[in-house]
């Protein structure tokens, strides 16, 4: 069954435009098919990223993953982690599994799936490939004072009065 919509607008076209920075991964390049690795169909793992080339003013990053092809109006948070401080550059493979292997103070807000931690790509059957917007956001704050219960929505609002750059890197996946 293929469930026909019109592709959903880019999460940040709309937002006001900001200097970038380098974001990539050892997993997969901008525009590649993401490795069933990093979906729920395999290991479930969130991807290797690094990120270079932001303000020396930065203070703080947020780290995101969002599908906005989601058969929902708002699209289907995957990942994000709050209040990983100006010296962490990179993740490796897997750190998305818990806030025990996140670095520092960093930790998990809730994804969509209900838990704090990575959930890996998963479009329904049938679907076309659904876009995964990994997004790094620098800051000029060390911390948004989030705590574990609030949403990435509040995180992304929040990171809207205190993004100095952004960097974003895009896979996708279709079962």
């Amino acid at each position: 069954m293929s469930l026909e919509r019109p592709e959903a607008q880019h999460p940040y076209d709309k937002l006001p435009a900001l200097p970038g920075f380098s974001l990539s991964s050892a997993d997969f390049t901008e525009g590649d098919a993401l490795p069933v690795e990093l979906s729920q169909d395999g290991e479930n793992r969130s991807p290797q990223l690094s990120w270079s080339g932001f303000p020396a003013e930065t203070k703080g990053f947020v780290l995101s993953c969002f599908d906005p092809d989601a058969p929902t109006p708002s699209g289907f948070w995957h990942w994000t982690v709050v209040d990983l401080s100006a010296d962490v550059t990179s993740l490796e493979a897997g750190e998305g599994e818990s806030d025990l292997m996140l670095p520092g103070a960093a930790f998990h807000l809730r994804n969509d799936g209900g838990a704090h931690s990575y959930v890996g790509s998963a479009p329904p059957q049938g679907d076309r490939a659904h876009r995964y917007v990994f997004a790094v956001h620098a800051l000029d704050t060390e911390t948004l004072e989030l705590s574990e219960d609030d949403t990435p929505a509040k995180a992304h609002f929040l990171c809207a009065f205190h993004s100095i750059a952004r960097a974003t890197l895009t896979g996708t996946f279709q079962r």
